[in-house]
């Protein structure tokens, strides 16, 4: 119904169901929407890097170092779930806030003279929010891909003079790729779409290409804008994943050849 809706134009009540391409042609030459959907790719580019780099060191020590009561690892990675993704979005809001807990905490320490104004209201609380939500999401299928790992493998290429960091980027790393590409596909496709983080902690400058197919749908009452808005997006998205995904396909047959 998206799709069809996007053939469509819409003037206020009355919907004219003759097929045409103007809404794509504004979507996809309008500067706003232009700069709305380059920062929206911007924004959950990086933070896939920013997750999956930081979900990769805790998935890997809780494979390789936990030795006992690896599920209540795994379940202590889940507890954010417990709360809704709302009042995590707001918890943000409270900490990162002008006179909020880390404002607060850097002025008691004397690290700072006035709090800082560059951590909330722009992309880079967008980032540490959606960073933080999807953590778990990166965390669990690069758990999975190491514990598949064969420790042979790596008993092997310590008794043929390896080091710890060349077992690793020609072993483990390798290894584990199908679970970095499944982590970054995961937090890639959903923070593109994610509306309810910029909304309440990206101010003006945080505002996602999300945010405008919601004002279409919503207060601009052009659902047919909307629609072609969400069909480029999703495109954009699926090819990216897609290049990624037959990037490391490629890496990964280059490094068993």
């Amino acid at each position: 119904m998206v799709v069809t809706f996007s053939f469509w134009t819409q003037n206020y009540l009355d919907l004219d169901t003759t097929f045409t391409l103007a809404n794509y042609r504004e979507a996809w030459t309008d500067p706003l929407y232009r700069e709305l959907t380059l920062r929206s790719l911007r924004i959950s580019l990086v933070v896939t890097v920013v997750t999956v780099l930081l979900a990769f060191p805790i998935a890997y020590h809780v494979s390789f170092h936990v030795h006992h009561r690896k599920a209540l690892w795994l379940f202590l990675i889940t507890v954010p779930f417990w709360t809704s993704y709302l009042l995590r979005v707001f918890l943000w809001k409270v900490i990162l806030g002008y006179n909020g807990v880390l404002n607060s905490a850097l002025l008691g320490l004397g690290l700072i003279d006035e709090p800082l104004s560059f951590i909330l209201y722009n992309a880079n609380a967008v980032v540490i929010t959606l960073a933080h939500a999807w953590a778990p999401f990166a965390i669990l299928p690069i758990f999975v891909a190491l514990e598949r790992i064969d420790r042979s493998l790596l008993e092997a290429a310590k008794d043929l003079g390896d080091g710890p960091v060349r077992s690793f980027f020609r072993i483990t790393l390798p290894l584990a790729m199908p679970g970095v590409v499944a982590a970054t596909i995961i937090v890639l496709i959903p923070t593109v779409g994610d509306y309810i983080t910029p909304r309440l902690v990206g101010g003006t400058e945080g505002l996602m290409i999300s945010n405008m197919i919601q004002v279409q749908f919503g207060k601009a009452n052009n659902a047919p804008l909307g629609a072609a808005l969400a069909v480029s997006s999703m495109f954009i998205v699926g090819g990216i994943s897609l290049l990624i995904f037959f990037a490391t396909r490629k890496i990964g047959r280059g490094g068993a050849d």
